[in-house]
């Protein structure tokens, strides 16, 4: 985190008149140059310094800058010009131009402070922070030889500021911090050299020492946003979402186009499980700054959380092509296309993702999902005995590889992949699932009843996989488990009608007849319930077809038909509503709209 940009500069304060001037550094001294230039050119020197110093204290900076350019212009040796006139480019922030004429100043005058101040300044403004920490280093070294009687024995907490922001750039963190702490004990009432601490502070992972430094610039200066901010995120770092959001909030009613600030409180939300309010958060940041980038990431991955592939896929588009080598943003848009059915498109990604990470177990399972969706099985296979490769112990790229292997009916390379992803991960029940599956077609029935027992402990509540389990011992003529089974699946999945069908075959074999009448009723009154329901569905949206095209009155009739087949269907219901409206017949609209209510409410 960077401190406020609001820097102090350091234009002398005090007319100097010319003929004060200490001699330059220089074998010729001011007195012999002003011996032998024109009176003229003196007088007009004078006036110039003059003029440009009053306008330089009164903040006319372009006044000031012109008056010292024709100092330096007819007097060019005198190291005030120079000094003065770098000072002013500072202030204009035409910091090449000023870095030259302060060099130039200490070329003549080697021991100027503050042309060695501001040049220093200037070097860390434009990026040059080793020649700013050399000059840093050469004031400092000359002030501690100074009687400590000389306001300028010790660098002031400005200079030392600039200096630890030079240091912090360089990676020099430690020495930073010391410097920094230098400055606050020298004036530790100034609010933004303490968040200026805290920052270098957050750079180092001290999150505890940058929390206490950020809250004690609030104390200093409460309205300061940057301090907020800085001390949300900082507790965001410590997992407090809670006091980080207060904070955040804080920052963003201070300053409310601050886009950092929304997106920070976005992520703050995102960590305390908001992901309405982050969407929402990250959705403002974006529309004060639609260069945001960060904020367009984290708003697509909120909204993959959410379930809202399709929408988080432009944003990760754009962040992908303004950060080409963020590997995380193009694997998230290599999974959403992936998600919505967009194989082909998610496979260059997918890629990139997994050429820039080879380690990246996932990116091998994400790549190879996506040459099966597109049912490219050998590539798929491929990719995932390479993820192997690196990653042995994988229970996932086994179990994925067994997959793979069964879709192209390969048994016998299936089984041993699934069987390594059951030992690798024994809580598992897809791999026991799936083998039992694979036995049962090898006709290794008793190895199959093993493996589906065994998934059903671990997983229970798969209704499907009891009804198999019972179809199973029911072809091994073991009738009691077979009954018990799927008694089990029809507890899970009542509405199901083959379990009830085939608990009858086997209650008929165990000679209780009885029984199986009524558990074969069961089965053919779902299976016509079912039936029913599936002509009522295609009825009905033959009916929303004709409703959209203007035909109420055939609608009508289709809505009607899926009513006389299946009452129960409350779609048809309040589709015919709809058409009843569209005819004028508001009173009947309004009872069927009110079955479609009651049909709704009573579902479980």
């Amino acid at each position: 985190m960077r401190a406020n940009k609001q820097r102090r500069f350091y234009l002398i304060a005090q007319v100097i008149l010319l003929g004060s001037l200490m001699p330059v550094a220089t074998e010729t001294s001011y007195l012999a140059q002003m011996a032998a230039t024109p009176e003229s050119v003196n007088r007009q020197v004078q006036e110039a310094y003059r003029a440009g110093t009053t306008a330089a204290m009164n903040n006319d900076l372009r006044t000031a800058e012109t008056q010292f350019q024709k100092v330096v212009h007819l007097m060019p040796q005198i190291e005030e010009g120079h000094s003065a006139l770098g000072a002013v480019l500072i202030r204009l922030g035409k910091y090449p131009q000023a870095i030259q004429e302060l060099e130039k100043a200490l070329a003549l005058k080697p021991n100027d402070t503050t042309a060695q101040t501001n040049l220093a300044w200037a070097y860390e403004q434009t990026g040059a922070y080793k020649k700013a920490i050399a000059l840093f280093q050469k004031m400092e070294a000359e002030a501690k030889v100074k009687p400590s009687s000389d306001p300028s024995h010790t660098l002031s907490s400005s200079v030392l500021a600039s200096y630890a922001r030079s240091l912090a750039a360089t990676g020099e963190a430690s020495a930073a911090v010391e410097k920094m702490k230098t400055a606050v004990s020298g004036s530790p009432q100034d609010a933004e050299l303490r968040d200026a601490l805290g920052s270098l502070y957050a750079q180092q992972l001290n999150w505890p020492s940058a929390v206490v430094e950020f809250h004690k610039a609030i104390q200093l200066r409460p309205q300061d946003a940057t301090a907020h901010l800085h001390l949300g995120a900082a507790l965001l770092a410590q997992q407090q979402a809670t006091s980080a959001i207060a904070e955040l909030q804080t920052a963003c009613s201070l300053a409310p186009k601050n886009a950092l600030a929304a997106t920070q409180l976005g992520k703050a939300y995102e960590a305390n499980n908001e992901d309405d309010k982050a969407i929402e958060a990250f959705q403002g940041a974006i529309k004060l700054d639609p260069s945001a980038t960060d904020a367009k990431y984290q708003l697509a991955l909120a909204l993959q959380r959410s379930g809202k592939n399709a929408e988080a896929i432009p944003l990760l588009h754009q962040v992908v092509q303004a950060e080409p080598k963020n590997t995380e943003a193009a694997a998230g848009l290599g999974l959403a296309l992936l998600v919505t059915g967009d194989a082909k498109d998610a496979i260059p990604y997918l890629e990139r993702r997994l050429k820039q990470r080879p380690s990246d177990t996932t990116a091998y399972e994400n790549l190879a999902a996506a040459y099966l969706q597109m049912n490219e099985v050998d590539e798929a296979i491929q990719v995932l005995r390479s993820g192997l490769t690196k990653d042995p112990q994988s229970f996932q790229l086994h179990y994925n590889l067994g997959l793979a292997l069964k879709l192209k009916d390969d048994n016998a390379e299936a089984i041993p992949e699934l069987q390594a992803a059951a030992k690798l991960n024994p809580s598992a029940h897809e791999p026991h699932y799936t083998l039992g599956i694979l036995y049962m077609q090898d006709g290794r029935y008793d190895d199959a009843a093993g493996e589906l027992s065994q998934a059903m402990k671990l997983h229970p509540d798969n209704a499907d996989g009891w009804a198999t389990l019972g179809s199973l011992y029911k072809k091994m003529n073991k009738l009691p488990e077979a009954a018990d089974a799927l008694r089990e699946a029809i507890r899970r999945m009542p509405d199901q009608p083959d379990a009830h069908l085939m608990l009858a075959s086997v209650l008929a074999e165990q000679g209780d007849a009885a029984a199986a009448a009524v558990e074969r009723k069961k089965g053919a009154d779902l299976e016509r319930t079912a039936m029913n329901r599936q002509r009522a569905t295609v009825a009905t949206n033959s009916g929303n077809a004709l409703l959209q095209k203007g035909q109420a009155a055939g609608a009508i009739e289709r809505y009607q038909e899926a009513i006389s087949v299946d009452p129960g269907y409350a779609e048809a219901h309040r589709g015919l509503a709809k058409a009843l409206d569209r005819e004028g017949k508001t009173a009947e609209a309004a009872a069927e709209r009110h079955k479609a209510d009651e049909l709704e409410k009573s579902k479980p």
